[in-house]
């Protein structure tokens, strides 16, 4: 009897550990993509990266930015990433980098931050303010306001400018289509001062080009060395519209920010 007892206990122990070998073989479930565009462009930027990213077997969501004030615009990225039960790897183009680094406070399950021709600001900056930082940007002057309601004014780049000024990199019949489907930002939203900044206890990555003339290339580097990112790439040549002209390049970033352990 003591025999059989003694076999069955060993019997239960070799299934334990059996299932315990399964259940660590079994690959982590991969992050899912969460994309932010930010002024003068739209959600669909993103499809480049998006069929990139999906060959991998990464499930990516473009979230609308309604480009109103950081603030705001974070709030709504946050129920995104709300509604989302697994790890996530936040990605901001431009404007959107701001409202990526407000909406990963308070969300446990932001793992990454990626910046893809963005600001990175830090605690009270504008997107306005880092912008001036060094010399470079041709922005004001390709930009046409329209007066809203509030009192308030929204931007837009005029189409005649769009190619040179954000996408001389893109086809110009691309730019032309980008031009007109392009979102307005409102003059206040890149002016309000950011929240805290998250990058300080996230790991974050960048990726821009050396010529944006939307945001100085200057400025760019200079906030990824202070985020002390894990993987700053430099695209020779590129203009602002990066996930659009180079989406393989920033894709393989995201997903590497995405399997970093």
């Amino acid at each position: 009897m003591r025999d059989i007892i003694n076999i069955l206990a060993l019997a239960a122990t070799i299934g334990t550990a059996a299932a315990t070998s399964v259940q660590a073989a079994e690959p982590r479930a991969k992050p899912v993509i969460v994309l932010v565009h930010g002024a003068f462009a739209e959600s669909s930027s993103w499809n480049g990266v998006i069929q990139a990213l999906a060959k991998d077997g990464y499930t990516a969501i473009a979230a609308a930015n309604p480009l109103r004030s950081v603030t705001s615009d974070a709030a709504a990225v946050a129920s995104v990433l709300r509604s989302i039960p697994g790890p996530v790897v936040l990605v901001g183009h431009s404007y959107g980098g701001p409202v990526i680094t407000e909406a990963a406070n308070g969300n446990s399950n932001v793992k990454a931050l990626v910046y893809v021709a963005a600001f990175a600001p830090d605690t009270g900056e504008s997107s306005a303010r880092l912008s001036g930082k060094f010399p470079g940007s041709t922005l004001a002057d390709a930009l046409t306001t329209t007066a809203l309601p509030d009192g308030g004014q929204d931007l837009y780049i005029r189409q005649e400018r769009y190619h040179d000024q954000f996408a001389a990199d893109v086809p110009e019949d691309e730019a032309r289509l980008m031009a007109a489907t392009q979102r307005p930002i409102t003059q206040a939203a890149l002016a309000e001062p950011s929240g805290v900044a998250s990058w300080k206890t996230l790991p974050s990555y960048a990726i821009y080009g050396t010529a944006d003339r939307n945001i100085p290339p200057a400025v760019m580097g200079f906030m990824a060395q202070r985020a002390h990112a894990v993987k700053t790439v430099v695209i020779e040549g590129g203009s602002h519209a990066l996930m659009v002209s180079h989406p393989k390049e920033i894709a393989s970033l995201i997903e590497e920010a995405a399997s970093a352990r």
